[in-house]
């Protein structure tokens, strides 16, 4: 089970959407009121990335994610001002962490909520990886605000329940493992049942692949019917890059992924569907490739 590791992972197309969306939520709820908000990653990495490294170019897959991106609207690139907002945040979000115009460092979602926390805000990471919880200990320990931050050696999905309710009544749930087991997908449900429960305002951030599982299916429907019971507001987006060329395995990597949120801030719907076009456009690689933006409004 522990055989996953984002680094071959990072800035793909899967984080494009998933980090686009986490930041767009962000800067509207650290800016639309001064009470403290927490932010909960039940499954967090190691924070931090290199793209030049082994672990990343031996997968390759930010060159069809970020790295084309960066290339046409990032600091200084041709199209810069014409980024769509939520595509160019994210982008200059990047930028804060690569001096000089090259993009080496990519940040996971721990070190993007890091650069956007208030001091009266708090994170709580969850790693249960060995090695991976280790490194983002160390990782956590050398940023400026790391005092507003914990980490955490366990399961996300149980630790989450002593977080819930936070006493500002204000917080941020991302959810996203690695769905390397099958029953990574009931255990986000019975974790989101659990945390509806418990603080049924919070704005809850569900990432998933979008593959030829049932589960994988059946997920955002499932969370569906979750937020129409509660009567809550849900947003769900897709992005597919679509086929590609197969190596001798008949594989061609994860083509597609989703998130489902419950409780997002209201501006999240327009945003993305200024800025998935763009990213779909850049990005696509053959049949099937297609965005979504879907909402409860």
């Amino acid at each position: 089970m522990f055989s996953y590791r984002h680094a071959f992972h990072a800035g793909n197309h899967a984080d494009v959407l998933k980090h686009m969306a986490l930041i767009a939520t962000l800067r509207y709820l650290t800016t639309a009121k001064d009470t403290p908000l927490l932010v909960a990653d039940t499954h967090a990495g190691t924070g931090l990335y290199r793209l030049d490294g082994g672990d990343a170019q031996t997968s390759g897959e930010a060159l069809e994610g970020v790295l084309p991106l960066w290339q046409q609207y990032g600091p200084g690139a041709p199209d810069e001002a014409k980024a769509p907002e939520a595509l160019a945040a994210y982008l200059r979000l990047l930028a804060g962490f690569n001096a000089g115009g090259t993009l080496r460092r990519y940040p996971g979602s721990p070190f993007i909520t890091a650069a956007l926390m208030r001091p009266q805000d708090q994170l709580r990471l969850f790693e249960l990886h060995p090695t991976d919880s280790r490194l983002l200990d160390k990782n956590v320990a050398e940023l400026p605000n790391a005092g507003q931050i914990q980490v955490v050696r366990n399961n996300g999905f149980t630790g989450l329940k002593a977080l819930l309710p936070p006493p500002s009544r204000r917080g941020v749930v991302l959810i996203d493992p690695s769905y390397e087991l099958k029953t990574d997908y009931a255990q986000v449900m019975s974790c989101m049942q659990d945390a509806m429960q418990r603080f049924v305002t919070g704005c809850y951030m569900v990432w998933y692949p979008v593959i030829p599982r049932p589960e994988a299916h059946e997920l955002p429907r499932r969370l569906r019917t979750l937020a129409q019971q509660a009567d809550r507001p849900w947003l769900h987006a897709t992005l597919s890059i679509g086929r590609g060329d197969q190596d001798v395995s008949g594989r061609d990597g994860l083509r597609a992924s989703g998130v489902f949120m419950i409780n997002p801030p209201f501006v999240l719907k327009a945003e993305l569907e200024q800025a998935l076009p763009v990213v779909h456009r850049m990005l696509r690689r053959g049949g099937g490739a297609a965005w979504t933006v879907d909402t409860s409004k």
